[in-house]
């Protein structure tokens, strides 16, 4: 499996970015695209710090669950669902079969670390 360096710069800021930007419209959608980018209400949710976590379990090699629980726990106020804030009280980091689709949001960091679908399968 080749995996990209852990000395190239990570391509994450658009994710961030767009939830930055994006956050102070997540329950409160907006139909124009003339709106301010960046404002006073913009803040970074689970969605940034979970993407973080998946990009530092890649680059780290640690695994995907203690990365996303030890920064689901450092940052623990920013807009988790409730069944993954029970996970992230639990001592087991195991699956909690989740059907939300907030993982397919968090997973850029795969898209970036690994050259082929083969190898991303096999992670």
């Amino acid at each position: 499996m080749e995996k990209r360096s852990k000395s190239q710069p990570i391509v994450l800021l658009g994710a961030i970015a767009g939830d930055i930007i994006g956050s102070r419209y997540e329950w409160h959608p907006v139909k124009t695209t003339d709106f301010e980018l960046l404002h006073d209400d913009c803040f970074f949710t689970d969605d940034t710090v979970l993407t973080i976590a998946v990009a530092s379990a890649l680059l780290q090699g640690g695994t995907f669950a203690e990365e996303i629980w030890d920064l689901g726990n450092r940052y623990p106020d920013r807009g988790y669902g409730n069944n993954f804030m029970r996970w992230l009280s639990g001592s087991k980091k195991e699956p909690y079969h989740s059907y939300g689709n907030g993982s397919a949001l968090r997973v850029s960091p795969i898209g970036w670390a690994f050259n082929t679908v083969e190898d991303v399968l096999e992670i």
